[in-house]
């Protein structure tokens, strides 16, 4: 009898891209099936405390919070190799922008999320405004807020629509330690048992290679989901975060995860320090 897993994820274009041979059915998954479902990623880090969820994508900031239900699987990372979410204003740039932001109400895309742990790493005095991603923009030009932190697309277009970017929060990060940005990743319920867990390990593993290596159909599948950018910048942004760190940390990677979460607990962002752990 086949074992259904619940797998949750984005409906972005690079998650689309990840996720896009096991939702086409482009891979052997053995006796597993696997029901998707897709939901915006504050809203599946909440899902994930509530342990709602078999698979899911999290921000690596929520992982400190969900670590004792759920193990970090070593494939499906979105690392910021020198760029990120990217903190933008309508006004100029100023000399010191980490000194500027000091108080300013800045619009963050939820409170859970890794753009807002390394926003506070960077300025930890500052007013945190939560509203949906897509929503900052618009909070931005019309001055409810003083500036916003941008995901997903919005790290491509803000200069078409006039903001100015102050900072890059993944090129702040690699300056300051040498690293990747880990953003997000994916997690496997530990209850579910190690011979599951290890073949949702290898299943998703292979989901990534195999888009990798049929980028044109992935490439196809993911446009849906691109929110109105060109094919060409669909195809940068799934470049930027579905990669070689999307298939494996990697030490440096896995470095990295374990830099930014003990930085948070010391920090007081994390209520404790968490010893990550990867299955697969």
């Amino acid at each position: 009898m086949p074992t259904t897993i619940r797998v949750a994820h984005s409906p972005d274009s690079d998650d689309a891209f990840m996720f896009y041979a096991l939702a086409e059915g482009k891979i052997d998954t053995g006796d597993l099936r696997y029901q998707h479902e897709l939901s915006d990623i504050e809203s599946l880090n909440q899902r994930a405390r509530r342990k709602e969820l078999d698979v899911s994508a999290v921000s690596i900031h929520a992982y400190a919070y969900i670590a004792h239900d759920y193990a970090l699987l070593a494939s499906g990372s979105s690392m910021g190799d020198g760029y990120g979410p990217r903190l933008v204003s309508k006004s100029e740039k100023p000399a010191d922008p980490r000194a500027a932001a000091n108080g300013k109400r800045i619009a963050i895309p939820g409170l859970l999320t890794t753009a807002y742990l390394a926003l506070k790493l960077w300025q930890a005095d500052f007013t945190p405004v939560v509203m949906p991603f897509d929503q900052i923009e618009g909070a931005v030009q019309r001055g409810d807020v003083d500036l916003g932190l941008l995901i997903h697309e919005g790290q491509l277009t803000y200069a078409d629509d006039g903001f100015t970017l102050w900072a890059d929060m993944g090129e702040w990060w690699l300056a300051d330690t040498g690293l990747p940005l880990p953003l997000g990743g994916n997690v496997v319920r530990r209850d579910l048992g190690p011979a599951v867990t290890a073949q949702v390990a290898r299943d998703l593993r292979a989901s990534i290679v195999y888009a990798l290596e049929h980028r044109r159909s992935a490439l196809d599948h993911a446009r849906q989901y691109n929110r109105g950018i060109s094919d060409e910048r669909t195809d940068t942004f799934v470049g930027m975060y579905v990669n070689n760190w999307t298939v494996d940390y990697g030490e440096r990677g896995r470095k990295a995860v374990q830099l930014l979460l003990d930085r948070a607990a010391e920090a007081g962002i994390i209520p404790k320090k968490v010893v990550v752990d990867f299955v697969g």
